[in-house]
């Protein structure tokens, strides 16, 4: 079985291995307007850094990826839907390892369960003043996830091809940070992907190789301008 899923993952690690998709992908789904434009939000000079884990696997004929709902508790990101990932620490090294210990921590599965596959372009969050490292990873089967209650709400296996569904992908009119704002976003059944998640999510779906995902929607549309 494992043989169909072959020249997706060629095809993914030739993707990140070639220039990316970059900024421009990642802001298909970012709220807008943004303050200093569009293109141009440079990290401060004391932005820290993170790293974060979009780990794919096969299930049941087609691909999927864990994402997060994060607790409610003081902070910008509270209540929201991210990947797997967290804060670097010296112990770390670089920021693959950062998305690595923080995906054991928070769902359980150890890094020598998957193989990491390459980078996404690095994306500043401006709330929380991070520069973030999306990191993109394979394992063979669907792990046993073992959610940290502390960390994780809830764990959502998302499904590559509801991801790459042109119908999942909308965008509304929010109130956030006391103005009206154009949020694109993806709905997940009950869950609403967005923000920083949907924009490195936007990336990754931009590669060549998720027009040939087992399972995904032929000629599955870029996210909305």
């Amino acid at each position: 079985m494992l043989e169909t899923y072959e020249p997706f993952l060629r095809q993914l690690r030739r993707d990140l291995n070639a220039p990316l998709p970059g900024r421009a992908a990642q802001y298909r789904m970012a709220p807008r307007p943004r303050p200093g434009g569009e293109l141009h939000d440079s990290p401060r000079l004391d932005a820290r850094r993170g790293g974060v884990l979009a780990l794919l696997y096969p299930h049941e004929g087609q691909i999927f990826l864990p994402l997060i709902l994060r607790p409610t508790y003081p902070g910008v990101h509270s209540g929201q839907i991210g990947f797997p990932g967290g804060g670097y620490e010296t112990i770390d090294g670089d920021l693959t390892a950062t998305a690595l210990r923080e995906t054991y921590e928070e769902i359980g599965v150890h890094p020598s369960q998957f193989t990491v596959l390459g980078q996404l372009t690095p994306l500043y969050v401006s709330a929380s003043n991070y520069l973030v490292q999306p990191v993109v990873g394979w394992i063979d089967y669907r792990p046993a996830f073992n959610p940290d209650p502390y960390e994780v709400a809830a764990l959502i296996e998302a499904p590559l091809n509801a991801l790459l569904d042109p119908t999942t992908r909308r965008v509304e009119p929010w109130i956030l940070r006391g103005r009206e704002i154009e949020v694109p976003f993806f709905a997940l059944g009950e869950y609403t992907v967005w923000g920083a998640t949907a924009m490195m999510l936007s990336e990754l779906l931009s590669l060549p190789a998720m027009q040939i995902a087992p399972g995904a929607p032929r000629n599955a549309a870029h996210a909305p301008e």
